[in-house]
């Protein structure tokens, strides 16, 4: 039986989660189908939805890979950002969203309204604060949208996805680094392109572009615009951002890409990233994951200490099942090494 959504998304315990949407149709999300149907065009409605998105909910891209049937974003529920949101600024977002009603409408234009009105809106805009960093409305919306503008293509009505998102939360620097990293090299593992660099349609490919164009790829105001950016490596008074260096990230994503393209069993280069070193991964291990995430760990994903520290968080207080899917994996895979930093994910 699925798990309620309540059980895996917790943003006491972390802001990153990984979502993945599968069709459930024979026609393809985005490419060509058996008939020779193209609908490589898709890849642009869902790129340009989940950059949009994130202007309006306060939630944040950090990775995002558009596939032939599925695709992934790792997202970041920024709740700092909402806190600073003013009750018109909920309601505007909220109406670039959805229609509202008459009194949010109202209240908008800058009418009076009635006291019992604003109560009735005082409520509604409590509710929309919570929605707009909601990880199930944003991808609700998302989905919503993409399954309409197909169905209307495709002259046809009926689910278009195979059910809910599936979802993981990812509780420390690994857990994101490594999902980032599988979700940036889905085109590179399934042969739809040579190098990160070249995978049209995911997050990787818009920061390296974008990198060759700013006099200093490292700072935050010079990265990719829509993404969540990255702030360098853990220290105190951190700016709001992914706690590493855009250029390891990309030379991570890079290195690894060039041993899943070379397919070199047990032949690892010596040249690895620093950023691995600082990270405390094995670089046999870090290879698997970034291409078997998805099937290796289950819900919630971390090295071990942070699993069992925060599992309570997911669970409401469950004592019998407190107990992880998947620990095993986060044992072998995420904590080998000690992190020599401060990473915190709840901020």
């Amino acid at each position: 039986m699925p798990k309620p959504r309540k059980q895996l998304v917790a943003l006491d315990a972390t802001p990153y989660y990984h979502c993945v949407s599968r069709c459930v149709r024979r026609a393809f999300l985005c490419g060509q189908d058996e008939q020779g149907r193209s609908f490589e065009h898709r890849r642009g409605w869902i790129e340009k939805l989940i950059l949009d998105q994130a202007q309006v909910f306060c939630i944040d891209i950090a990775a995002y890979a558009v596939m032939s049937n599925h695709f992934h974003v790792v997202l970041h529920v920024n709740q700092k950002n909402i806190k600073q949101l003013s009750d018109l600024d909920v309601v505007s977002r909220w109406h670039r969203l959805y229609k509202g009603n008459v009194i949010s409408q109202k209240f908008e234009r800058g009418e009076t309204l009635s006291p019992t009105q604003e109560l009735l809106l005082a409520d509604l805009i409590e509710e929309w604060r919570d929605r707009l960093t909601s990880i199930s409305w944003f991808m609700r919306r998302l989905n919503e949208t993409v399954a309409r503008l197909a169905n209307e293509e495709d002259q046809c009505t009926g689910h278009f996805w195979e059910g809910r998102f599936k979802s993981q939360a990812l509780l420390d620097e690994k857990a994101v680094a490594a999902c980032m990293a599988y979700v940036d090299l889905n085109p590179v593992r399934a042969a739809m392109a040579k190098t990160p660099e070249e995978s049209e349609h995911t997050s990787v490919k818009k920061r390296a572009e974008k990198a060759k164009e700013a006099h200093s790829p490292n700072h935050p105001k010079q990265q990719a615009f829509g993404l969540l950016p990255f702030a360098g490596n853990p220290r105190q008074d951190m700016p709001e951002g992914i706690q590493m260096r855009l250029t390891d990230y990309l030379d991570l994503v890079d290195w690894t890409g060039r041993q899943i393209r070379d397919n070199k069993r047990g032949s690892i280069s010596e040249a690895e990233p620093a950023i691995m070193n600082r990270l405390g991964i094995d670089s046999e291990h870090w290879l698997y994951i970034t291409q078997n995430f998805e099937s290796e760990f289950k819900g919630i994903v971390g090295a071990v200490n942070e699993v069992k520290s925060k599992i309570s968080q997911f669970w409401d207080g469950q004592r019998e099942r407190r107990r992880a899917a998947g620990i095993a994996a986060c044992k072998l895979r995420l904590s080998l090494a000690p992190v020599d930093n401060n990473f915190s994910p709840s901020e």
